[in-house]
């Protein structure tokens, strides 16, 4: 199985698809938005996802009339360890083990989208609200906006968040050298997930909290604005389920799996 994998792996478009279903791991993405993403022909695509899965590295799944595909995380977890299979020669005592999570206190989260007016400055001024000095939140967009939704703004403020130093920012901002390292990356759009971004500093944990955009909501003004109140609800429900990780300091003592499992659970709910 380990050399049909590699064999798979190792064209150029099989491997970009492996890695844009990898960013949405464990949630299936279907073809037609690997197709938007990759900007890829749908034949050539469905060769692609042919290979891979008789690889033995991604899977279908089909909800109604609707084909999904997401990556076996289990095959990929195997495939890893016949890579190290022969590490340290049968010596644990010489072997790395998995570390916890290091941090500089308070733990540093981005959470990333498209324009940076929405659902990312929602999950950044909750997260400060609901970290009380544990965590530092910040946001920022792959393609910004250059400036806050005032639906966004109105419902923070309503919500008693401080909106004062909210901003569209460009996601280059914490790509500089002069960035310290972050904790936590969560792309709460779509678009952000399937882009193909820079390997972070420190190698944070991350997952895909996707949410609708509330911003292209059309329709009424109370249409709207119960779009932004339903994209806050869940913002808020995860993060407040994230903030809960590190009750007595938990997080200090879960390792990076355990931490990463437990985050990707939270964006199912």
């Amino acid at each position: 199985m380990a050399q049909t994998a590699f064999a798979a792996l190792g064209h150029e478009g099989r491997l970009a698809v492996f890695r844009l279903l990898m960013r949405f791991a464990p949630h299936p993405v279907r073809p037609s938005e690997m197709v938007t993403a990759l900007d890829l022909k749908a034949n050539t695509l469905s060769g692609y996802l042919s290979d891979l899965t008789q690889a033995g590295l991604i899977h279908a799944k089909r909800d109604g009339r609707s084909l999904y595909y997401q990556v076996d995380l289990a095959a990929c977890e195997g495939l890893v360890g016949y890579l190290v299979n022969d590490c340290c020669r049968g010596r644990p005592e010489i072997c790395p083990q998995e570390a916890s999570l290091s941090h500089t206190s308070p733990y540093r989260v981005l959470f990333l989208c498209s324009g940076n007016s929405a659902r990312s400055i929602m999950a950044e001024a909750i997260l400060n609200t609901l970290g009380k000095g544990r965590f530092a939140a910040y946001s920022a967009g792959t393609r910004p906006n250059g400036a806050v939704h005032p639906m966004t703004l109105a419902l923070l403020e309503r919500n008693g968040h401080d909106s004062a130093n909210l901003t569209s920012k460009d996601i280059a901002t914490f790509q500089t050298a002069e960035t310290p390292a972050f904790d936590f990356v969560f792309t709460v759009c779509d678009m952000a997930a399937s882009e193909e971004c820079a390997p972070w500093i420190g190698q944070p944990l991350s997952a895909h909290w996707g949410l609708p955009d509330p911003v292209k909501v059309t329709g009424t003004e109370a249409e709207k604005a119960l779009a932004f109140a339903q994209t806050y609800s869940q913002l808020f429900h995860r993060i407040k389920a994230f903030v809960a990780l590190d009750d007595n300091r938990r997080i200090d003592g879960l390792s990076r799996l355990s931490l990463q499992a437990q985050i990707d659970q939270i964006s199912e709910s």
